[in-house]
């Protein structure tokens, strides 16, 4: 390749690779992509979904209609999206309590519990979002196409676990099956019960309940709450 060919070329990829303005566009995109994220979230858990429109969005935001449908194109993305990050978040936590390097098999199952509390303690409208999408018809649909592979993996590792303990602590009579179903259950009970009485005091009781049910299941391994 002579001098000429080489400077061409160079000049190309030059203009291909994404430079800073580049990066800064993506960038401030991204925030106002979350931004709307985020002002979706609330005006559900304020209002409902019957409060979510294009309009109300981006006036909840100080924008236009048109901004909203350039990040999305339309109120199914935007939920779609809503739903997603709900997920990833919820996601990220459980990797953080439950899946961080060198736990005991007991030590995640609680952080099992305990990722479940948190998040409903920390993010109330996120729950409070979550449990309106997946109690709707319209909705319910979109919640389970994105949710429900994260939820089943999230089931099958704590059944994995409750396995791993019965076989190691010689558990004959324990059937992880029905405990991983009925923490799951303790679980989504407790979350739709704190969306339907939201200034009720926070309780443990789920979380008590739980170790009421590992400590009859497992006696050497857990402690009633």
């Amino acid at each position: 390749m002579d001098k000429a060919m080489a400077q061409k070329a160079m000049t190309v990829e030059q203009e291909a690779a994404p430079g800073p303005k580049a990066d800064g566009r993506r960038q401030r995109g991204t925030a106002s992509a979350q931004r709307i994220i985020d002002a979706t979230i609330r005006l559900i858990a304020d209002e409902g979904l019957g409060g979510m429109t294009m309009q109300r969005i981006a006036q909840s935001i100080g924008s236009s209609n048109s901004l909203v449908v350039f990040h999305f194109g339309s109120k199914e993305n935007l939920l779609r999206a809503v739903i997603q990050h709900l997920s990833d978040q919820f996601d990220q936590m459980w990797r953080q309590m439950v899946n961080a390097p060198g736990l005991t098999a007991e030590q995640r199952v609680l952080g099992a519990i305990d990722c479940a509390r948190h998040f409903s303690r920390q993010h109330p409208d996120w729950v409070a979002v979550w449990v309106m999408v997946g109690g709707d018809r319209q909705t319910m649909q979109i919640d389970r196409a994105i949710s429900a592979p994260n939820d089943l993996a999230y089931t099958a590792q704590v059944r994995a676990l409750l396995a791993e303990i019965a076989e190691s602590g010689g558990y004959a009579g324990a059937d992880p099956d029905i405990l991983s179903a009925g923490l799951n259950y303790l679980v989504q009970g407790a979350w739709y019960w704190d969306n339907a009485f939201p200034d009720a005091k926070a309780s443990d009781a789920m979380h008590k309940t739980a170790l009421m049910l590992l400590a009859y299941a497992f006696p050497r391994h857990f402690q009633p709450g």
